[in-house]
C-alpha cells in the first residue's frame, strides 16, 4: 500500500492488501454493477445534442462523495480496530475501484465538453467542466468530513 492511501493507519498492522482472484473478482463485479447503474441512469437523463449532461454530472459528483465517505469510513474502521480488518482491503477494491470506478466517468465529460465546443456552445462547455471538477472537489471532501463523523478514528 501507497503512504499516501487514507485508509493506513501509522503504526497499526495493515495485512497486505489482496491480489489474484478475490481481488479481481472485487473489482470486476463492482465495476460491473456501477458501470449498469451509471448506463441506467444515463437512459433516464440524456443529454441533450450540445446541451449539459446532467447524467454525467450526477455520477461524477455523487461518486466524488460516496468515494470520500468510504475512504474516511474504512480508515476510521481500521483506527478503531487498531488495523484493517480482513474484509477491508476488499471492500475498498470492490467498492471503490469497482462500483464508484465503474459508476463515474471521466471520459464520458470529456466526450460531452468536445461535443458541446462543436456546437458552439462553449458557456455549456465551461460549466459542465466546472461543475464536475470544483463540485467533485468539495464533495469529495464534504464525503469525507461525513465518513470521519460516521466513524471516527477514536
Amino acid at each position: 500500500m501507497a503512504p499516501s492511501d487514507p485508509a493506513v493507519v501509522p503504526g497499526a498492522h495493515h495485512p497486505p492488501s489482496p491480489t489474484g482472484p478475490a481481488a479481481l473478482g472485487a473489482v470486476a463485479a463492482g465495476g460491473a454493477l456501477g458501470a449498469v447503474l451509471r448506463w441506467a441512469l444515463s437512459g433516464a437523463l440524456p443529454t441533450p445534442a450540445g446541451g449539459l449532461g446532467w447524467s454525467t454530472a450526477v455520477v461524477n459528483l455523487s461518486g466524488a462523495f460516496l468515494l470520500g465517505l468510504l475512504l474516511a469510513g474504512l480508515a476510521g474502521t481500521a483506527a478503531r480496530r487498531g488495523g484493517a480488518p480482513a474484509w477491508h482491503h476488499l471492500a475498498r477494491l470492490g467498492l471503490g475501484t469497482g462500483v464508484l470506478g465503474g459508476w463515474t466517468t471521466f471520459s464520458t465529460l470529456m466526450v460531452e465538453v468536445d461535443r458541446a465546443l462543436d456546437a458552439g456552445r462553449p458557456g455549456v462547455a465551461a460549466t459542465a467542466l466546472l461543475v464536475s471538477l470544483v463540485g467533485g472537489l468539495a464533495l469529495a471532501a464534504a464525503g469525507t468530513a461525513a465518513g470521519r463523523r460516521l466513524v471516527p478514528t477514536s
